[in-house]
């Protein structure tokens, strides 16, 4: 049994569009390892119902590979150990609303919002007037 099987299974009966990347991503790592599960990653691709879902999927599939081989170059690094760095690391997921923007701990202020990419507010008038450089 290898670390996909060990991890996820392949019993499953329906995956939605996450499930189906995360998965895809663990199938490309592992076939990095040296364990390849064509059968399962032709199984997660057909269950997707869109081109775009399925070519999600193929992407997850791609990173997860080349992840794979970036963290054990030669197969000299510990298959266990690339797996649980990549696959069953910690998932980190920052909510858009809690994105720290000042301080120590905040966003650098070059990549900090400026009035310059802001949209114009449609209730204004200037929003939808002729530049002055336009004007003779």
């Amino acid at each position: 049994m290898g670390l996909y099987d060990e991890k996820y299974g392949t019993a499953w009966s329906a995956l939605d569009q996450d499930e189906a990347t995360e998965r895809a991503y663990a199938l490309g790592v592992a076939e990095s390892l040296g364990e390849y599960n064509r059968e399962e990653f032709e199984a997660v691709h057909d269950e997707m119902d869109t081109a775009y879902t399925k070519s999600m999927v193929e992407l997850a599939f791609r990173e997860g590979k080349n992840e794979g081989r970036e963290a054990a170059p030669a197969g000299d690094a510990d298959e266990e150990a690339v797996w649980d760095e990549l696959v069953e690391g910690d998932v980190v997921t920052i909510d858009e609303d809690d994105v720290p923007t000042g301080g120590r701990d905040g966003l650098p202020e070059a990549v900090d919002k400026f009035g310059g990419i802001e949209k114009p507010n449609p209730d204004e008038i200037d929003a939808t007037d002729r530049p002055d450089f336009l004007d003779k």
